[in-house]
């Protein structure tokens, strides 16, 4: 039958740049959007893994190019960004996926240097990569940029300041991205991952957490990277065009779980 719809719900053809996609949510997170038909910049610090993903999207039939990027590093942010334009002819989505485990006591000498790795990965990273694809986002007739933080961002755990106050920086940038951006038709959402099955939550034992779903998560599981993958893809579409500034758990109700 005719579609009564005017608003597309797909990617096809449209260009990803996604960070941290070696792995976990961001390996997930390519691997859904090929599927849709998008072009898929991966970009990760772990400069085979990329390569590996990229060429199994190329494998079954996608469109991909790995790059290494490092999202401390500023001008090679630009350089990265810059290749995927030339490669793909411009730039429709930025996923702000890379990163990394910060955790120390306040009392501890390596505090200080933790709390700036955390900042310069997780939040100094993105705004970076945002501006540095401003012009091609700008260009795009669907800009849109999904940024993952975590239910750090929304509340607290002992012992992660640095991670939790990087985490919630990215959701203030993306609410201020919303604001600024929004004259120019790009959306800015957030997503925020509860406990998820990455390499960041491998170390802790499956009793473990099996505890903790059952205390803390509605779901009474860990949830899997390609469930995240899909809310991100969500904020993608076209369709999407009237969400933004938008902070979304993917937690399997472990944010709104009293007891």
């Amino acid at each position: 039958m005719p579609r009564l719809s005017k608003l597309d719900r797909s990617v096809a053809g449209k260009v990803v740049h996604i960070t941290g996609a070696a792995s976990g949510m961001g390996r997930a997170t390519a691997y859904l959007f090929a599927d849709e038909g998008a072009s898929v910049a991966v970009t990760d610090l772990n400069a085979a893994g990329a390569e590996a993903v990229a060429e199994e999207i190329r494998a079954a039939g996608g469109i991909a190019k790995a790059w290494a990027l490092n999202v401390a590093d500023a001008e090679q942010i630009i350089q990265v960004t810059n290749e995927i334009g030339d490669e793909f002819g411009g730039l429709d989505i930025l996923v702000n996926n890379a990163g990394i485990g910060v955790s120390a006591r306040l009392d501890s000498d390596k505090y200080e240097a933790r709390w700036q790795l955390g900042m310069d990965v997780l939040i100094t990273g993105p705004q970076r990569l945002v501006r540095a694809s401003l012009t091609m986002l700008t260009a795009s007739e669907h800009g849109r940029i999904i940024n993952i933080a975590s239910t750090e961002g929304i509340g607290a755990s002992k012992g992660a300041s640095a991670y939790t106050v990087a985490k919630h920086g990215v959701v203030g940038l993306t609410k201020a991205l919303a604001v600024d951006l929004g004259r120019r038709g790009i959306t800015s959402n957030c997503i925020c991952p509860g406990p998820i099955n990455t390499g960041l939550t491998e170390a802790i034992p499956d009793t473990a957490k099996e505890k903790f779903a059952k205390r803390r998560v509605a779901l009474l599981r860990y949830g899997d990277p390609e469930e995240v993958a899909h809310a991100t893809l969500n904020f993608a579409l076209p369709a999407s065009s009237y969400m933004t500034g938008i902070i979304m758990p993917v937690d399997g109700g472990q944010m709104i779980r009293n007891a």
